[in-house]
């Protein structure tokens, strides 16, 4: 469902908008009226801005870093004049494994793609929200937080979910709400370009069903989400119509609290 007009005179930054959730978001922001800044690594976010519609732009950049979430933000500033919202997309699992099974550099990976793009982003952009005397913050966690096979992520979101609470405590009072959603599993299509480019071997998908089977019996409702149900959460969040809500974080999983 649309909203005609709901973000009309609202400029959006979304990361993560090549694919699945991220270019939702990004689609229906641009759709109900807002200046969206389509953000991600990969080249493909000129596709998804493309169907945006002039009023986005593409900004391609590695969020891993804080170098690359300054300029992504700089580049929305400077094309829209102000920020209002702005949601952190990035991350997701890379491996699924049981915790003793992962090495080093594959934790400290897990950490890099689903903790630092959000920790980074949220620094780079509060200075842009307090000189638009306010706005709002949607950070993307996952009810992974309890789950099987996925101890690096889960400490990821984790953290997301504390940068989640932190910073609307810390910036209630200059009129930044910040907020989180938590998916569940998300049915979505193939992924473009994969987090992992190691064929998975059947060890790696037995582990990876394990996940799955775990994370449908979590869910009171027995089933995976949508990519439309976890946009609608988000864009509500975003939106005025939950201008009373700040510092939570919403699970959207059919009933698993994560």
């Amino acid at each position: 469902m649309t909203f005609e007009g709901r973000f009309a005179g609202k400029a959006a930054l979304v990361t993560g908008a090549a694919q699945g959730i991220g270019r939702e978001v990004a689609l229906r922001l641009a759709r109900e009226g807002a200046q969206v800044a389509l953000v991600d690594r990969s080249d493909l976010v000129e596709e998804a801005r493309r169907e945006a519609g002039n009023a986005a732009i593409a900004v391609t950049a590695d969020l891993e870093g804080y170098e690359g979430a300054s300029a992504a933000v700089g580049t929305a500033r400077a094309a829209f004049g102000r920020l209002d919202i702005v949601v952190n997309n990035v991350g997701g699992t890379i491996w699924a494994r049981p915790y003793a099974q992962y090495e080093e550099a594959q934790i400290e990976a897990e950490i890099r793609r689903s903790l630092f793009p959000t920790l980074w982003c949220c620094r780079a952009v509060l200075p842009a929200l307090l000189d638009t005397g306010g706005g709002v913050i949607v950070n993307v966690s996952s009810v992974a937080t309890r789950g099987v096979n996925r101890v690096p992520y889960a400490a990821a979101k984790g953290g997301v979910n504390a940068i989640t609470a932190c910073l609307a405590m810390e910036y209630a009072e200059h009129g930044i709400r910040v907020c989180g959603v938590a998916p569940g599993g998300t049915e979505a299509p193939p992924r473009r370009i994969p987090r992992n480019s190691a064929e998975p071997d059947a060890q790696e998908r037995a582990w990876w069903r394990e996940v799955v089977d775990q994370t449908v019996s979590s869910s009171l409702m027995k089933r995976y989400g949508t990519i439309a149900e976890q946009a609608a959460t988000i864009l509500f969040l975003a939106s005025d119509e939950a201008s009373y809500i700040t510092g939570v974080t919403l699970p959207v999983a059919g009933g698993d609290l994560g």
